[in-house]
């Protein structure tokens, strides 16, 4: 899993090879540290296809203004530097695993 910060968020992004599966989580915030072990387990089932990243709004708050990040926990994932889906809130496994199946097919084809 990768930390992302205010300093190497462009760089991590925009020199991927694969998409980036980016949590916008805080340390207080409880649907957050739901969701974290979940993107963990789902990320280490697609680790070929994509990479995992957390960033933590408090330690970063230029990422979240410039993502205009209002509600956590949220999702984006980012492939070749630009945000292709997301989403905001806590969200169950199987869910998770079906919004990804779909938007990394839908993105294969571009």
């Amino acid at each position: 899993m990768l930390e992302l910060t205010d300093e190497n968020f462009e760089k991590e992004i925009q020199g991927a090879d694969k998409p980036i599966l980016v949590d916008f989580w805080a340390q207080w915030c409880m649907p957050c540290l739901m969701l974290g072990p979940i993107l963990e387990k789902v990320a280490g089932e697609y680790k070929d296809k994509l990479t995992l990243a957390k960033v933590n709004l408090d330690t970063a708050p230029q990422i979240s203004q410039k993502y205009r990040i209002e509600q956590i926990p949220t999702v984006i994932l980012f492939k070749e530097g630009k945000p292709i889906s997301g989403f905001i809130g806590a969200r169950p496994e199987p869910i998770i695993k079906e919004w990804l199946e779909d938007i990394l097919k839908k993105n294969d084809k571009n």
